[in-house]
């Protein structure tokens, strides 16, 4: 897996700690079968890509141990409905505790890389790259924009410290498009890109006279793109943002000139897939 496992474990910890603070009340009080032998098969509900298989391994090692962990399909797997993803086997109380966590992680990610999945296909055949957003839920970051890779997409900035995007509230209180491209230039490193956000034609002008490396056309009608991309003309990188629909992408992607096109909603308003754990004895 891509991620660093110490940040997998931090968020797998924070996420043990939310669920069960004070243990699990029910198995705890279930003494008759909390520590039998048991097996649980996760399986898909219906048709999905899967991301964060490993996550899902690590929560039930965290959880215990002792727990074996068998995974049958691994991250970008097509996964069709009622196919078993993977067995796990261990005590009844571990698969317990367990399986909330894994299965939100699970669904979560899978739901991420299989609509970035959808999108993403929409534009073979062409240049342009699906990115993502720092439009994502707090301490899931890093687990987000993985799923998204997974989906066939691609990472814009992971963070703030990742490259220069000069919004409208920056011009706003700089004053100006133009000075605000000046004074992060005289500033930046040689191979630190500027991307520049505009919503009109005005702006588009400025950002083009300004030299910026990247011009993002926000919330801009496709008419508008179309004439926008006539004015960059190959000076500048594309990025396309604001109100994307597949169906929208379906005539975006006929458009020369466009780079990238950014969406925000495939992390931070991703469906979750529907994912189960069947949890049985272990009869041996």
């Amino acid at each position: 897996m891509e991620i660093p496992k110490y940040i997998i474990e931090d968020i797998v910890k924070r996420a043990i700690e939310e669920d069960m603070p004070y243990g699990d009340k029910t198995t705890d009080y279930l003494s008759s079968i909390k520590d039998c032998p048991a097996k649980g098969f996760i399986k898909a509900k219906e048709k999905l890509v899967l991301a964060g298989i490993e996550v899902a391994k690590i929560v039930f090692e965290k959880i215990d141990p002792l727990v074996s962990f068998n995974p049958l399909k691994k991250d970008g797997d097509e996964v069709e409905k009622k196919e078993v993803i993977a067995i796990v086997s261990g005590k009844a109380s571990s698969l317990f505790k367990g399986e909330r966590i894994a299965l939100n992680i699970l669904s979560h990610l899978s739901g991420i890389a299989t609509s970035v999945k959808k999108i993403s296909t929409l534009l073979e055949g062409t240049d342009i790259k699906l990115v993502d957003t720092r439009k994502t839920l707090p301490g899931l970051r890093a687990l987000q924009k993985y799923a998204v890779r997974i989906g066939g997409g691609y990472n814009h900035r992971f963070s703030l410290s990742d490259g220069i995007l000069i919004k409208t509230n920056h011009i706003r209180l700089v004053g100006s498009l133009k000075e605000a491209v000046k004074e992060v230039m005289s500033k930046k490193t040689p191979f630190v890109k500027i991307e520049v956000e505009v919503k009109n034609m005005e702006e588009l002008k400025l950002a083009i006279e300004s030299k910026a490396d990247i011009i993002m056309l926000d919330n801009m009608s496709d008419e508008e793109i179309e004439e926008a991309l006539s004015l960059i003309d190959g000076k500048a990188e594309v990025e396309v943002s604001g109100e994307i629909t597949e169906e929208r992408i379906k005539r975006l992607r006929e458009m020369k000139g466009i780079n990238y096109i950014s969406m925000g909603s495939i992390t931070n308003s991703a469906r979750a897939v529907d994912i189960n754990f069947e949890i049985m004895k272990d009869e041996g």
